[in-house]
């Protein structure tokens, strides 16, 4: 991270000033002290305004890049009720990322707005979903059922059933794209 920030021509200062995290916390996170939620990553991300993604490390190998079920890298929230694994190389010039998501029965996960014009493509694959994305009308989900909006809104994933829900998510960062 600290070299995507010192690329970005900022500072750990700068940093937790556009993010409203503390710079201890920021420099914890820089030299692998903790592990972040993924809330923490979606602050960096959103002020450096870079894909999520960019933030974690790829370890590719020639022109093939293998996930195994066994070794999943999984970022989760605070409490563990909600987590993203990747489902891709993370690399800073990625425009689109692919996620597998899980939400604990009955749990609503918050998500603070995006980097501008960032969409969400969401598909459930298990559960009963609610999603209220910013202004418009919450919409409800259930398997097989997919929707897609802009995730440069604060928007949240509520589970209504009483079993983990299982959610595939593609971000597409169009500005990033356009520019």
């Amino acid at each position: 991270m600290r070299a995507l920030v010192l690329r970005q021509g900022g500072s750990l200062e700068k940093l937790a000033a556009l993010s409203g995290l503390g710079k201890k916390e920021l420099g914890a996170v820089a030299t692998g002290e903790i592990v972040p939620t993924i809330n923490l990553l979606w602050k960096i991300a959103n002020a450096l305004g870079v894909p999520f993604g960019s933030l974690i490390s790829a370890r590719q190998r020639g022109g093939m890049f293998v996930m195994r079920k066994a070794k999943k890298d999984i970022i989760a929230s605070s409490d563990g009720r909600f987590t993203s694994r990747s489902l891709f190389p993370h690399d800073s010039k990625r425009l689109i990322e692919f996620y597998e998501l899980t939400i604990a029965p009955r749990h609503t996960a918050h998500s603070e707005a995006h980097t501008p014009g960032t969409l969400e493509s969401l598909v459930v694959v298990r559960g009963d979903i609610e999603i209220t994305a910013g202004k418009e009308p919450t919409q409800r989900l259930e398997a097989g059922d997919a929707i897609v909006f802009e995730g440069d809104v604060p928007h949240t994933y509520c589970n209504l059933g009483s079993s983990e829900a299982l959610l595939y998510l593609v971000m597409s960062y169009i500005n990033l794209i356009e520019a």
